[in-house]
Order: structure tokens, then sequence, then C-alpha cells
């Protein structure tokens, strides 16, 4: 079973990080979100729940050789993840329900998926995020359910834990500026409130006995009744009209959909399985865990149990040396030290979940290649913590050396007795070919160039110690995609893409 693949099923909103740079078809919105990168989806949508070595960049640098690959972390655990299927299907039909049962998880769609995971639908615009919890695991599940019920999207992310609340906020306050600055979003749109989508929880039941104790801080809660009413409308997004005549000359055949869901029915046809919704205790207050469920739900489908002991952090003294050791450690398929390396607020559950992970994966062997040479320059990151950028990496492998050299928006890649370089304005011609307008030609050289120039590994420091985001990482790479576009590129993209 799966966790609901991003583009089917959730209801739409262009304020959310999910929906990419700009909104997308109808029919298939949001096709692909930037946002999604911090979450790396794995098959059937699952977000990748293990450390993903060291995150990985979009292949726009120089192709001419191919670098020896550092392995990837996660892969095969928590492949396998509850379906819940059958919420409206963006803004058309509703897709067909899985052999499995339909959706039993509109709360864990709540908590999964319309907090951040494939289809991000909160706008969020505070400064002081995470100031809310509650006294019990399951009011903290409840207050989350009930602020969504409302459409109250400050109160959404005050319910959720400090950490995960201020990852979102410090993406989105910037992401729905910069769009309303690219004439994408009307001037007026409220980042506060949900935008064509409305969900309507009611009478919902908890089996309180029932619930999990993992350990001090831990608490896994189950949803057993009640039901969940969705609305979804596209022509209620607060697109501009120069946007939407720019994407959609023709107009847009959309109509409204509705669906209701009898939680309890679901979690008959789906054999008794409750929804499950970690909750963490976090300075005598509890808060609903988007990223404590997803790690659950891995190893509930995995047969383990959480562990009795986790992986500590062990951060380094600057965000440079973070960075540095990430990368050897994944190229030396150290497991357990890129895990150290995770920030403990945002990632606490993979260092909790941490030993079941490294049991599923054993032994793997190390890539085989030197880091010889890493030299990495930082900044302040839009999304919070440093930016460190390369400036030269060297690297040995099978008695080659392999050099990438960063300058500006180019990149020089020496290996194998070649030298080759890539710059923005190559990558705008090689995409659009010799038959493209000049005004999309300069739209994708300052989409190219805002990657290439800015790209580089977010890391956070917390308790004086520094440690790498990949979800920071990810939703910074999304934030530099628009960092060089003017909304003459906006519509030249959207009206020739």
């Amino acid at each position: 079973m799966t966790y609901p693949p991003g583009g089917q099923w959730q209801p739409q909103d262009p304020n959310q990080p999910g929906s990419g740079p700009f909104p997308a078809q109808p029919g298939g919105y949001p096709q692909q979100g930037y946002g999604q990168q911090g979450y790396g989806q794995q098959q059937g949508g699952y977000p990748q729940t293990g450390p993903q070595g060291f995150p990985q960049q979009p292949q726009t640098g120089p192709q001419g050789f191919q670098a020896p690959q550092t392995p990837q972390y996660g892969g095969q655990y928590g492949q396998q993840q509850p379906q819940y299927g059958g919420v409206p299907g963006g803004f058309g039909e509703a897709p067909k329900k899985k052999s499995k049962g339909p959706i039993i998880g509109a709360i864990a769609a709540v908590v999964v998926v319309a907090v951040g995971v494939a289809a991000t639908f909160f706008v969020l615009n505070r400064s002081d995020a995470g100031s809310g919890g509650e006294d019990d695991p399951t009011q903290a599940a409840t207050n989350l359910v009930n602020s969504l019920s409302q459409g109250d999207v400050l109160g959404v992310l005050e319910s959720l834990t400090p950490a995960e609340s201020a990852l979102l906020v410090d993406f989105n306050s910037r992401t729905s500026k910069r769009l309303q600055e690219l004439n994408v979003y009307k001037k007026d749109a409220d980042p506060n409130q949900l935008h064509g989508a409305e969900i309507k929880a009611a009478n919902l039941k908890y089996d309180e006995k029932g619930a999990e104790k993992v350990n001090d801080h831990l608490t896994i809660t189950k949803l057993v009744g009640g039901t969940v009413a969705f609305h979804s409308d596209f022509n209620e997004l607060p697109l501009t009209e120069d946007f939407m005549q720019a994407a959609f000359p023709d107009g847009v055949n959309s109509k409204p959909t509705d669906e209701k869901i009898d939680i309890a029915d679901e979690v008959r046809k789906n054999g008794g399985e409750p929804i499950r919704i970690a909750t963490v205790k976090v300075d005598d207050k509890w808060y609903p865990s988007l990223f404590y469920t997803i790690a659950d739900y891995a190893l509930q489908d995995a047969g383990k149990k959480w562990p009795a002991k986790s992986i500590p952090d062990n951060g380094a003294a600057t965000a440079d040396e973070a960075v540095k050791q990430m990368v050897q450690a994944a190229v030396n398929s150290d497991a357990e030290r890129v895990i150290e390396l995770l920030p403990p607020d945002e990632m606490g559950a993979l260092h909790d979940a941490g030993p079941a992970l490294l049991d599923e994966m054993g032994n793997p062997p190390a890539a085989g290649v030197q880091v010889t040479k890493l030299e990495t320059e930082s900044t302040d990151a839009e999304t919070g913590g440093k930016r460190v950028m390369l400036k030269t990496v060297e690297v040995n492998a099978d008695g080659q050396t392999y050099r990438v050299t960063k300058d500006g928006d180019c990149y020089s890649a020496e290996g194998e007795g070649e030298k080759q370089q890539l710059c923005a304005e190559d990558i705008a011609t090689e995409l659009g070919g010799s038959s493209m307008s000049p005004a999309m030609q300069q739209a994708l050289a300052h989409l190219a160039s805002g990657m290439l120039k800015n790209t580089g590994v977010v890391a956070t420091e917390v308790d004086g110690k520094w440690y790498v985001s990949p979800l920071r990482t990810y939703s910074e790479l999304g934030l530099t995609a628009l960092s060089d576009l003017t909304p003459d590129d906006v519509i030249a993209l959207v009206s020739n893409g």
C-alpha cells in the first residue's frame, strides 16, 4: 500500500509550495512542485523517510562525464505505505479507489499530505510559528483537524511541532511574496486562508485507550470515527488575470468537486486499522507531527517497532564543516553519521527511527570514491540557516581525478583528459532549441541562472552545532528558481509551455 500520489487527489492551492514555481494545468494540477523536492517521492508517492545520502541537485551541471554516484539511503525502507485514495482528484474527477480500500486517511491526509508532503496547501505567513500545543496527544491531533475544518491555516501551523511549523513558514512566507511580485498571485490573496478547497471534519472519535505511548515524547493517536467532507474549485484560486490569460487562453473547463468520507466505514474496509497520527511532546506541550507520522507508517509497513534507543545528534562546528562531513559520510556509506548530522529538531523522527533504518539497510559498501578537495562558501539562506555553496570539489575514483569548479552561473568540469564548461545561457539554448522566441530564451536563461549561481546545501544551527537540513535545502532550491525571474519571464514560460 502507498501514500497518495502527489498530483492525484489533494485539494489544490497555488499558494502552496507543492504547486511549483507556477500553478500547472487543471486536470493534472499541479503536475510537479518544487516544494516536493524537500520530501523526495518514492514509488507510490510516499515521501522518502531515510536520509538521502548527500542532497542531490538537479543535473544542470556539466554532463560530459559521469562521476561515480554516492549511495542513496532510504530507498528501500518504508516503500509500501497505507493507501489513502479517494479525495477529490485535483479539481476534476475523483480517482478510482485502490483494491485495498479507499480513503481511510482523511485525517492522515491532512497530516501527511495537506500539511507539507506532495501537496502542501497551507500558505504560511507568520513570524512566531509553533506557539500552539495541547496538554494531551488526542487534543493535539483534534486541534489540527479543527483548524483545517475552519480553513484556518494559521491555526493549522500553530498546531504542528515548532520545528515543522517554522520550516514551512520560512519557505512559504517568502514564496507567497515572490509569486505576488511575479504577478502570479493577486495582491490581495490572503496567505492565511485555504483557497480553492474546503475541508470539514465532524464528530471525530479517537481510540484513546489504544493510543501507543512509544516513549516520553512520542505517542501515536488512533482515529477511528467521524466524517470528513471535501470541496474543491479551481476557479476560487487567487491567480491574477494576466497569468490566467497566458496560462489558459481558452479558459478553464473545471467544475467543483465534493465528497464525504465516513472514517469508521473506511477503517472497517481496511481490516479495522485506525488512522495513526503521531504526536510529539515539546516543552510539556503536545503537537501532531508530520515527520513522525511518516516514520511511524514506514515502521508499521516494515513490520518494525519504534527502537528503544535513538541515534544521537552530533553536529559540526560550522555550516561548511557540516556539509563537508555529510559528503564524506555519504561517500563512505556511513548512514549513522549521516543521521547524526541531520537537525535534531526538524528530523527528530529519523534520529528516533534511525536504528531500525540502519538494521533495514544492512552494510552497504562504500562508493569507492575519495573526496580529496572540497572548498565551499556560505551565505544566509532564504529558508533560514546558512546556504553552503560549492567553489571547488575534487574526487578520486578508479585512479581518475575529477574536478568541478563553480564561477557565477557557470560550472567547469575536468576529468579523463577532458574539460567542459556549462553556463546558464547554454542550458537555455539547449532547452529551447533554435526556434525559441527571444522572450522565452531570456526567461529560461534567468531561470537557469538563478538555479546555477545560487544552488547550495542549507545547514542550520541547533544548540551551538550545525546540521545539514535536506528539507530546507530543497525548499531553498525552489526559491532560487524564482530569484532571477521577472513578471514578463513568467508570461513567456507559461504561454510557451
